[in-house]
């Protein structure tokens, strides 16, 4: 049963709800930054989703109140020749958070079974196995105490095409679009096929997957942050760790 064909694309949210949800989220995730992290803990964000589904922008919402120190944002592209001759889970291995850190990783290893996969990059046997190998990492990661969340941020073709030609448009942010995301929205289905196997076969209470609909940017930043904090309140509840008083805002 699809996944993604249940998001509400349609949610909105108005723009002074907005400035005052994200300022107290983002207050928030601070406030559990300087306590759970403080305290050891640890925690790993995956970041997928469509083309110009607002991945970046919510990454920036997410960090940028936060202690610099205490965090890490890896761009994940195509491996370095050095890179593919090792396993594919080798170049995340060597980036896992040192205690007191956040990483996200804009991309992430499920580019095996999405990327890698549609295009050919791995073969059938290689991206099958995958599913396998990626459980077991996770679950070797939640086992050390990691905290770990992955989100796919997903828009309508519509609204992508919408987007691209924004872009194209604005002299500051054409820079962005490649003959690679015209290529890729090409193969759309290919990659909601994709998609909806990888949640069928990766979602775990351990490591779940939390589907963000992104045609409203606003709306996709603000669940990105109200799912990193609850994650971490969690955290800090398991290990009772004490915490100021959360607000949480409804939106």
């Amino acid at each position: 049963m699809s996944q993604l064909k249940d998001l509400d694309l349609s949610r909105q949210v108005d723009r002074d709800t907005y400035r005052a949800a994200l300022k107290a989220w983002q207050f928030d995730l601070l406030s559990l930054q300087q306590s759970v992290l403080r305290q050891g803990g640890r925690m790993i964000i995956n970041v997928e989703g469509m083309d110009a589904a607002g991945k970046g922008g919510a990454i920036r919402r997410l960090v940028e109140r936060l202690d610099p120190r205490s965090f890490k944002v890896y761009r994940i592209g195509a491996p370095a020749d050095w890179e593919q001759a090792r396993h594919y889970l080798y170049r995340f291995w060597t980036r896992i958070p040192a205690p007191g850190e956040l990483v996200i990783f804009d991309r992430s290893w499920y580019g095996r079974v999405l990327v890698e996969r549609i295009e050919g990059f791995a073969s059938e046997s290689e991206w099958r196995r995958a599913y396998r190998e990626i459980n077991e990492f996770e679950r070797s990661l939640v086992d050390a105490g990691i905290v770990l969340r992955s989100l796919w941020f997903h828009i309508d073709p519509d609204e992508q095409l919408r987007r691209f030609e924004a872009r194209l448009a604005n002299p500051f942010k054409a820079w962005k679009m490649t003959d690679e995301d015209w290529r890729n929205r090409k193969r759309w289905d290919d990659y909601i096929e994709a998609a909806e196997e990888m949640f069928k076969r990766t979602d775990s209470d351990f490591a779940p997957w939390t589907l963000i609909p992104a045609n409203c940017k606003y709306l996709a930043r603000l669940i990105t942050l109200r799912t990193i904090v609850t994650a971490l309140a969690q955290e800090a509840s398991r290990r009772d760790i004490p915490t100021p008083k959360l607000a949480m805002p409804d939106f």
